[in-house]
């Protein structure tokens, strides 16, 4: 009898323990995507390096979205802005030094590589148009029906 109790309770403890084992090696649950816009860029990984002001469009080939928010940002083309469109297929390792999660991820940066803004997505020409102003020239977009500069 004492044979049977010992050996029930072995059991018993075994099966406790077990539980508490495979709770522990559950495991983490997938990583989520940051979908951040990088906040500095290196102005030498992209042609004009000396233009004021950069637009970067990070995309993809099979990015449906990414050809309109090249075409809306090519328009930005000046003397003063520089546009880059940065295929993944053809600069994986731009996008991986940049941590580019998400296509098509557009930025705006300075002279100095300082992201100013960019957008995540598809974006209007007109929000895209007003950013770029507001970057170039703070104040410069209304707000609430009167200019703020």
């Amino acid at each position: 009898m004492v044979r049977s109790l010992s050996a029930v309770a072995i059991v018993v403890i075994a099966a406790i323990i077990a539980q508490v084992v495979s709770r522990r090696r559950r495991l983490d649950p997938p990583t989520q995507p940051k979908r951040e816009l990088p906040t500095q860029l290196d102005r030498g990984d992209f042609q004009d390096a000396d233009v004021p002001w950069l637009v970067v469009v990070f995309t993809s080939a099979t990015c449906s979205t990414c050809a309109d928010v090249i075409a809306k940002a090519e328009v930005l083309r000046s003397r003063d802005v520089s546009v880059v469109s940065v295929s993944f297929q053809d600069a994986k390792e731009t996008h991986a030094r940049y941590a580019i999660d998400a296509v098509p991820c557009l930025v705006i940066a300075d002279a100095d590589g300082v992201v100013r803004t960019g957008f995540l997505g598809p974006v209007t020409a007109t929000d895209l148009w007003a950013a770029v102003a507001e970057c170039r020239q703070p104040g410069s977009i209304e707000r609430d029906g009167h200019c703020e500069h």
